[in-house]
């Protein structure tokens, strides 16, 4: 699976339906979990987390870690104990990523230096971290202001530390934001632009230095995903993307890419893809009825696992990572198929 494409005016070149992962691992070593990403998903490795090790490597405490007034005990739990210490402009700590919740990220960027093909990093997103505090007792208007900030700091400094550790290797950075799921609802205590101009400066903080998109585990509005500018998609099948059709289409057309979690993580694997070939072969389908373009998708397509897989282990993960190859090699040999059709 050799045969590339280029995202975003060249900046990174992305293997033509390569398969990839969304980070946690169960591996309680993390040279291990590292090697694993590296052999089974060489195309394409996502920067793995391994809270097995360490509870501090879960998305959120990683993502809490360094704000000033923030609580984040050894065990990933986060509290507010004053939300009056919250301050937006208070510089956010550990900006070399030299603590614990960084350790397997560190050993990652470590072990690609000299890669020339991308590598795919994932942070959690501002609106996700936003509706942590909000709950840990912080205000709704501080709470995102301060998520905004701390998750643009955050991704500054990992680039800052892929720069030194990796520094010619293409990065896809994406955003995620299971607080997405369900779309607006009291939960997630915003208006819609609010959701948008939240999303898109994190967006921001990566602009020129990678391509970015934005990963959420269920159904949203992806027109309001869309509107913050993200160049790549990344979401499960049968996610209620249909709903945005045309927002999609358009996205496509404009050189987006979807990353299609078509394996699920909540269920039993069974031994084949032809499953959750059928099922992503379907939502294709549904999209293309409505007008998306059938070689666009296909083209411009990676396939996943639905969610991480920290709470499985290793014999199921390989198997997921397993039938994910097989569908990225169907979404390849189709796309072959259409360009030889074409004399491409």
């Amino acid at each position: 699976m050799a045969t590339t494409e280029v995202l975003q005016g060249g900046a990174v070149v992305l293997p033509i339906g390569a398969p990839t992962s969304i980070g946690s691992l169960p591996h309680r070593d993390r040279d291990a979990a590292v090697d694993f990403v590296l052999e089974h998903t060489p195309e394409l490795p996502a920067m793995p987390t391994c809270p097995g090790i360490d509870p501090l490597e879960l998305m959120l405490p990683q993502a809490a870690w360094g704000i000033q007034g923030v609580v984040v005990g050894s065990d990933g739990t986060i509290s507010v104990p004053d939300p009056s210490r919250l301050d937006p402009d208070a510089p956010l700590g550990d900006p070399e990523l030299s603590g614990a919740p960084f350790a397997t990220w560190r050993r990652f960027l470590e072990r690609v230096a000299g890669r020339t093909g991308p590598v795919k990093l994932q942070v959690t997103g501002p609106l996700t971290l936003g509706t942590t505090l909000v709950q840990a007792g912080a205000p709704a208007d501080v709470a995102f202001a301060v998520a905004t900030r701390a998750v643009a700091a955050r991704v500054r400094n990992l680039l800052d530390l892929a720069d030194l550790r990796a520094p010619d290797v293409p990065r896809l950075l994406v955003f995620d934001e299971p607080a997405l799921v369900g779309g607006l609802r009291p939960e997630l205590p915003l208006a819609a632009d609010d959701v948008i101009d939240v999303l898109s400066g994190a967006l921001a903080a990566a602009e020129g230095r990678a391509v970015t998109g934005v990963h959420c585990c269920g159904p949203t509005d992806w027109r309001l995903v869309l509107q913050a500018g993200p160049d790549l998609l990344s979401l499960p099948v049968g996610a209620g993307v249909a709903d945005s059709v045309g927002a999609v289409s358009a996205f496509l057309e404009r050189g987006g890419w979807i990353a299609w979690g078509a394996v699920a993580t909540d269920g039993p694997l069974g031994e084949h893809p032809s499953w959750p070939w059928r099922q992503l072969s379907s939502q294709w389908c549904e999209l293309v009825q409505q007008g998306c373009d059938p070689v666009l998708l296909r083209r411009q397509a990676l396939v996943t696992p639905v969610c991480g897989l920290a709470h499985h282990d290793e014999v199921q993960v390989e198997q997921v990572f397993a039938i994910t190859r097989r569908l990225a090699e169907k979404i390849h040999d189709q796309v072959m198929g259409v360009r030889l059709s074409v004399g491409a």
